[in-house]
C-alpha cells in the first residue's frame, strides 16, 4: 500500500505540494471514485485515475534514447536544446545517465533512479561503454595496440586499458572510464582526431536499431533483468 499523494508523485514526477493540490482540486479518483484525502491508501489492484487518464505505476522509469548530434547531455542549458527537450514525459525527477559530448550520437539512459545512476558511473563498477570511432586518418596497428594498453592523455594517470578493434573504415572503442572528451582525447594521443562517435552500447544496455535519431522507448523487460543482473 502508499499514500495517494506518494503514487501521484511516482506516476508523474510531482513534487508532494503539487500532488496534494491536484487531490484538493478533486482531480483523482480511485475505482472511479473522486478521493479528496491526500493520505488515502492505495492498493496493487486500484485503479487510480488524473483527470480521467488511468496512471500506471512503476516505481522507477527506465528510458533508452537514441542521441543525436546538437543536443546537450543535460536537463537544462541557456544555449543548446538538451535531450530532455526530447523526451516526451516531462518529469523534474528524469535525468540523464552521464554526459555524451554535443557531438556524439547513440545510447543514452535516462532515468529517475538515483542509486542505479550512481552505480552505472561508478568507477569501481568497471561499466564497459562501446563506441564507434571514425578518424580523420587511418588508425595503425600501432596506434591500436597503443590504444588497448592505455594512453596518457594528460591527467594525472594514464587511461585503463581499452578493447579496440577495427570495423570497416572505423574503430570500435570500448573503455571503462567516462573522463572529459576521453575517447576524442585518446586518438588525439595518437596524432589522430575524431570526426565521427557514435556509443553504441552501455553496460549491458545496446543501441536498438529500430529507434531513429531522437527516439526514444522505456527499456523491456529483458533489459531491466540485465541491467539489475550487471550491477
Amino acid at each position: 500500500m502508499i499514500r495517494l499523494d506518494g503514487y501521484l508523485c511516482t506516476c508523474k514526477g510531482l513534487t508532494r505540494s503539487e500532488a496534494k493540490k491536484l487531490i484538493k482540486e478533486k482531480r483523482v479518483s480511485i475505482n472511479d471514485s473522486i478521493v479528496s484525502d491526500p493520505s488515502c491508501k492505495v492498493n496493487d489492484d486500484d485503479t487510480v485515475k488524473l483527470d480521467g487518464e488511468i496512471l500506471i505505476f512503476e516505481e522507477y522509469v527506465y528510458i533508452i534514447l537514441n542521441k543525436p548530434s546538437g543536443y546537450v547531455t543535460a536537463r537544462t542549458d541557456s544555449k543548446n536544446p538538451t535531450v530532455m527537450d526530447l523526451i516526451g514525459e516531462k518529469r523534474k525527477d528524469l535525468s540523464p545517465v552521464g554526459r555524451l559530448d554535443i557531438d556524439t550520437e547513440g545510447i543514452l539512459l535516462i532515468t529517475d533512479n538515483g542509486k542505479l545512476n550512481h552505480n552505472m558511473l561508478s568507477p569501481s563498477k568497471h561499466v564497459d561503454k562501446c563506441y564507434l570511432v571514425r578518424c580523420a586518418h587511418e588508425v595503425s596497428d600501432e596506434d591500436i595496440d597503443h590504444l588497448k594498453n592505455g594512453v596518457d592523455i594528460g591527467d594525472d594517470k594514464p587511461t585503463l586499458p581499452a578493447k579496440c578493434e577495427r570495423s570497416d573504415d572505423n574503430i570500435l572503442l570500448t573503455i571503462q572510464e567516462g573522463r572529459y572528451h576521453q575517447v576524442k582525447r585518446m586518438l588525439a594521443a595518437t596524432g589522430n582526431e575524431v570526426v565521427y562517435l557514435k556509443r553504441l552500447s552501455f553496460g549491458p544496455l545496446s543501441l536498438d536499431d529500430s529507434l531513429n535519431l531522437g527516439e526514444y522507448r522505456k527499456l523491456n523487460k529483458e533489459e531491466l533483468e540485465s541491467l539489475k543482473e550487471y550491477l
